[in-house]
Protein backbone atom coordinates (compact mmCIF):
# COMPACT_ATOMS: atom_id res chain seq x y z
CA UNK A 1 0.00 0.00 0.00
CA UNK A 2 1.64 3.64 -0.67
CA UNK A 3 0.52 5.70 1.60
CA UNK A 4 1.40 9.31 -0.10
CA UNK A 5 -1.14 11.50 1.54
CA UNK A 6 -1.84 11.83 5.70
CA UNK A 7 -5.01 13.38 7.28
CA UNK A 8 -5.17 15.06 10.48
CA UNK A 9 -7.21 16.57 12.87
CA UNK A 10 -6.88 18.28 16.04
CA UNK A 11 -9.17 18.89 18.64
CA UNK A 12 -7.90 22.31 20.55
CA UNK A 13 -9.01 24.64 23.03
CA UNK A 14 -8.59 27.52 20.87
CA UNK A 15 -9.07 28.44 17.31
CA UNK A 16 -6.27 30.83 16.54
CA UNK A 17 -2.47 29.41 15.61
CA UNK A 18 -0.91 28.62 18.84
CA UNK A 19 -3.77 26.91 20.72
CA UNK A 20 -3.34 24.44 22.93
CA UNK A 21 -4.07 20.84 21.31
CA UNK A 22 -5.70 18.14 23.55
CA UNK A 23 -5.93 15.68 20.89
CA UNK A 24 -4.53 14.63 17.89
CA UNK A 25 -5.85 12.06 14.84
CA UNK A 26 -4.40 11.17 12.10
CA UNK A 27 -4.53 8.25 8.83
CA UNK A 28 -2.50 7.67 5.89
CA UNK A 29 -3.82 6.54 2.91
CA UNK A 30 -3.38 6.31 -0.91
CA UNK A 31 -5.59 8.64 -3.04
CA UNK A 32 -5.74 6.30 -5.86
CA UNK A 33 -7.39 3.59 -3.85
CA UNK A 34 -10.25 2.95 -1.74
CA UNK A 35 -8.81 1.92 1.61
CA UNK A 36 -10.16 0.55 4.57
CA UNK A 37 -8.28 3.84 6.51
CA UNK A 38 -6.86 1.39 9.65
CA UNK A 39 -3.24 2.95 9.61
CA UNK A 40 -4.27 5.54 12.14
CA UNK A 41 -2.20 7.43 14.74
CA UNK A 42 -3.95 8.79 17.61
CA UNK A 43 -3.15 10.53 21.18
CA UNK A 44 -4.41 12.78 24.01
CA UNK A 45 -2.38 15.50 24.71
CA UNK A 46 -1.43 17.02 28.17
CA UNK A 47 -3.30 20.80 28.09
CA UNK A 48 -0.61 21.84 30.72
CA UNK A 49 2.53 20.29 28.42
CA UNK A 50 0.83 22.83 25.86
CA UNK A 51 0.72 25.82 27.89
CA UNK A 52 4.09 25.63 29.10
CA UNK A 53 5.23 26.05 25.60
CA UNK A 54 3.34 28.89 25.33
CA UNK A 55 0.68 27.64 23.52
CA UNK A 56 -2.68 29.28 24.62
CA UNK A 57 -6.43 28.65 25.48
CA UNK A 58 -9.58 30.35 24.33
CA UNK A 59 -12.16 30.85 27.14
CA UNK A 60 -14.60 30.08 24.20
CA UNK A 61 -13.81 27.57 22.82
CA UNK A 62 -13.81 25.63 26.50
CA UNK A 63 -17.31 26.88 26.88
CA UNK A 64 -18.03 25.50 23.34
CA UNK A 65 -16.43 22.13 24.63
CA UNK A 66 -18.84 22.37 27.29
CA UNK A 67 -21.98 21.95 25.11
CA UNK A 68 -20.18 19.32 22.57
CA UNK A 69 -21.41 15.44 22.81
CA UNK A 70 -20.11 13.00 26.53
CA UNK A 71 -18.68 10.45 23.48
CA UNK A 72 -16.49 14.17 22.01
CA UNK A 73 -15.40 14.97 25.50
CA UNK A 74 -14.41 11.37 26.36
CA UNK A 75 -10.86 13.00 25.10
CA UNK A 76 -11.30 15.06 28.65
CA UNK A 77 -11.17 12.05 30.68
CA UNK A 78 -8.16 10.77 29.77
CA UNK A 79 -4.70 11.82 31.27
CA UNK A 80 -2.86 13.24 27.86
CA UNK A 81 0.89 13.16 27.55
CA UNK A 82 3.13 15.44 27.25
CA UNK A 83 3.05 17.42 23.85
CA UNK A 84 6.83 17.09 22.97
CA UNK A 85 6.32 13.10 23.71
CA UNK A 86 3.24 13.28 21.36
CA UNK A 87 4.66 15.40 18.54
CA UNK A 88 7.86 12.43 18.65
CA UNK A 89 5.41 9.91 18.27
CA UNK A 90 3.64 11.27 15.69
CA UNK A 91 7.45 12.18 13.40
CA UNK A 92 8.30 8.26 14.12
CA UNK A 93 4.82 7.38 12.63
CA UNK A 94 4.18 9.41 9.89
CA UNK A 95 5.15 7.85 6.31
CA UNK A 96 8.23 9.88 4.93
CA UNK A 97 7.51 11.89 1.67
CA UNK A 98 3.67 11.97 2.55
CA UNK A 99 1.42 14.94 1.81
CA UNK A 100 0.30 16.66 4.94
CA UNK A 101 -3.44 17.22 4.48
CA UNK A 102 -5.38 19.65 6.99
CA UNK A 103 -8.79 20.68 7.42
CA UNK A 104 -8.61 24.50 6.66
CA UNK A 105 -5.56 26.41 5.46
CA UNK A 106 -5.00 28.43 8.73
CA UNK A 107 -5.96 25.53 11.21
CA UNK A 108 -5.19 21.98 11.63
CA UNK A 109 -1.55 22.45 9.71
CA UNK A 110 -0.57 25.60 10.92
CA UNK A 111 -1.36 24.94 14.47
CA UNK A 112 0.47 21.63 14.67
CA UNK A 113 3.57 23.13 12.82
CA UNK A 114 3.54 26.12 15.27
CA UNK A 115 2.90 23.09 18.32
CA UNK A 116 6.43 21.82 16.71
CA UNK A 117 7.85 25.16 16.69
CA UNK A 118 6.69 25.92 20.58
CA UNK A 119 8.83 22.59 21.39
CA UNK A 120 11.81 23.16 19.23
CA UNK A 121 11.02 20.30 17.30
CA UNK A 122 11.23 19.48 13.04
CA UNK A 123 8.02 18.49 11.80
CA UNK A 124 7.72 15.58 9.37
CA UNK A 125 6.54 17.03 6.64
CA UNK A 126 8.19 19.56 4.63
CA UNK A 127 6.10 23.38 3.51
CA UNK A 128 5.38 22.01 -0.08
CA UNK A 129 3.50 19.04 1.02
CA UNK A 130 0.64 21.16 3.06
CA UNK A 131 -2.56 20.78 1.46
CA UNK A 132 -5.90 21.85 2.51
CA UNK A 133 -8.86 19.42 2.48
CA UNK A 134 -11.32 22.37 3.49
CA UNK A 135 -10.53 23.87 0.24
CA UNK A 136 -11.11 20.78 -2.07
CA UNK A 137 -14.54 20.38 0.08
CA UNK A 138 -15.47 23.70 -1.51
CA UNK A 139 -14.99 22.73 -4.84
CA UNK A 140 -17.24 19.74 -5.03
CA UNK A 141 -20.12 20.55 -2.58
CA UNK A 142 -21.99 17.65 -4.07
CA UNK A 143 -19.57 14.71 -3.08
CA UNK A 144 -21.03 13.16 0.24
CA UNK A 145 -19.69 10.68 2.24
CA UNK A 146 -20.46 8.37 5.68
CA UNK A 147 -19.72 9.65 8.49
CA UNK A 148 -16.96 7.64 10.76
CA UNK A 149 -17.18 7.61 14.59
CA UNK A 150 -18.21 10.17 16.74
CA UNK A 151 -17.75 14.21 15.68
CA UNK A 152 -14.80 15.77 17.29
CA UNK A 153 -12.83 12.95 17.97
CA UNK A 154 -9.77 13.72 15.93
CA UNK A 155 -8.97 10.14 14.85
CA UNK A 156 -13.04 9.79 13.91
CA UNK A 157 -12.51 13.22 11.88
CA UNK A 158 -9.62 12.43 9.94
CA UNK A 159 -11.05 9.16 8.92
CA UNK A 160 -13.97 11.03 7.99
CA UNK A 161 -12.12 13.62 5.88
CA UNK A 162 -9.39 10.67 4.14
CA UNK A 163 -12.63 8.98 2.68
CA UNK A 164 -14.07 12.26 1.60
CA UNK A 165 -11.05 13.47 -0.19
CA UNK A 166 -10.73 9.71 -1.83
CA UNK A 167 -14.55 10.55 -2.52
CA UNK A 168 -13.53 14.15 -4.49
CA UNK A 169 -10.06 13.17 -6.14
CA UNK A 170 -9.43 9.85 -5.80
CA UNK A 171 -8.76 7.72 -9.18
CA UNK A 172 -8.13 11.32 -10.89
Amino acid sequence: MNKQHVMVDLETLGNNSSSVIISIGAVAFDLDKNETFTDTFYSVIDPQSCVDVGLKMDVSTVMWWMKQSDGARKAFEKTGSPLNEVLLEFTQWYPKGAKFWGNGATFDNVILSNAYAACKMEKPWGYSDDRCYRTVKALYPDVKVERVGVYHNAVDDAVTQAKHLVAMLGNK
